[in-house]
This record gives C-alpha cells, structure tokens and sequence, in this order.
C-alpha cells in the first residue's frame, strides 16, 4: 500500500505557464529592486554572498543582479536564486498580483488522499518557502495544511537517485510505500532506481507511454488504494 505521496510541482500539480510566463519574469523584475532594499538584511545578505561564490567573481551587486537575471531566463537550479525568488514572490503573494496556481483536479485530490492517511510531500527545485507560497495562494484556498512536508534542491538534485533516498529516510518511509508524481521521465527514472512507486501526470499536450512508468492524465486517475505499479 502506498502510504505517502512525493509530488513534483511544476508541470504535475502546477502550470509551467504559471512558472515560466508569471513567477520567473516577476521575480526578474523586482530583484535588482528588492536586492538594494533588502542587501543588509541577514538572510538576503546570505543569499546574495552564495549567489556571488557561485558566480566565481567579486561581483558588484548591479553585476550580481544582471547574472542572477541570466539564470533566471535560462531556467538555472542554483539553489541561492531560488531562495530570493521565493521572497519576491512573498511579496507578490501578499500583494495581490497574482495567485498559486493549481490544476483543478488538484484540491480536491490531495484533500481526498490526506483524509486517507496518506501522507503528502512536495520535491521542487523552487526553494521550500516558493512551495509554501504558492500552495497557500491557491484560488481553491491554503493547501499547506494538507502537506506533511516539502524538499527542494538541498536535499539533492531531482534527478538524482541519491535525493529520493534521502527523501525516503527522512520521511521514515520504504520507498516502496512512497508514489512520485512528476511529468518528467529523468526526474521518474531517478526515483524508481531507488524502488519508489513512479506515475508520470501527462498535463498540457504530453502523451504516453513514458518508459516503465505508470501514465495519469491527472489525480483523479490515480487509484492509491491498491500498488499502483498494478
């Protein structure tokens, strides 16, 4: 029986035309802004000092903003940019200018499964606080309480098996109770190495079959009842 449930985000619970035509072009906006605001602050002082040690140059701030600017088009999971992300984007939540968005199979599905006792958890390269925000943003209400736990790219990259290992240990599961949802077959094929249950969500245009997975069109497919390898 599958006991907890590791969903992806971008693509799987969420748009990628939310992600890469409202989040990332709002953040790209608002950085060099929020950077001169907040540069002393301890937290974005942290963040701005790995963004920097990655970079592999003395950089200025003015000079740091415009590389972190690059990454952001070039879609780069460097762990630093995504953490100022989610605070820029904390503000946008707060704000108004836009809301978490959620395919609508999605609310209702997660309600459906924690009331089973299934337990659920995020995996996304978008630091733990961006996941916390656009899940309590959402136009069907605050999902947060529905999640027992998040993980982003501290724990490992996602496709890497090593990440959904770690993930397995420290939610003190088998990965064999443990179903990962995503729409990439990189990030399903790193998760089924270490023997976790794998669905691939085809959302927006994508069609199966996706290698040894198991194919969704959305939640309301996923039978968690029975091994969903079955």
């Amino acid at each position: 029986m599958i006991r907890a449930v590791l969903l992806d985000i971008e693509g799987t619970t969420t748009s990628l035309s939310f992600v890469h035509d409202t989040l990332f072009p709002y953040a790209a906006e608002h950085l060099g802004d929020y950077v001169r605001r907040h540069r002393n602050v301890p937290e974005v002082a942290r963040l701005l000092a790995d963004a920097r040690a990655y970079a592999g140059g003395d950089l200025d701030d003015d000079a740091l903003v415009e590389r972190m600017r690059a990454w952001i088009v070039a879609d780069q999971k460097i762990t630093p940019l995504k953490s100022l992300q989610g605070l820029i984007w904390e503000n946008g939540y707060r704000q108004g200018h836009f809301h978490g968005h959620v395919y609508p199979d999605v609310p209702e599905s997660l309600q459906r499964w924690a009331q089973a006792g299934i337990r659920l958890y995020a995996f996304s390269s978008g630091s733990v606080h961006a996941q916390k925000l656009l899940f309590a943003h959402t136009a069907a209400g605050d999902l947060t309480p529905l999640f027992s736990g998040h993980f982003d790219t501290r724990i490992g990259g996602k496709r890497d098996a090593d990440s959904y290992r770690r993930i397995a240990a420290e939610i003190d599961l088998l990965p064999e109770r443990i179903l990962f949802l995503s729409d990439l077959p990189e990030e399903l094929d790193a998760a089924a190495q270490v023997r976790m249950a794998t669905a691939a969500v085809l959302r927006e245009g994508m069609h199966g079959p996706v290698g040894n997975h198991r194919t969704a069109a959305d939640f309301t497919e996923l039978d968690l009842r029975a091994d969903p390898m079955h």
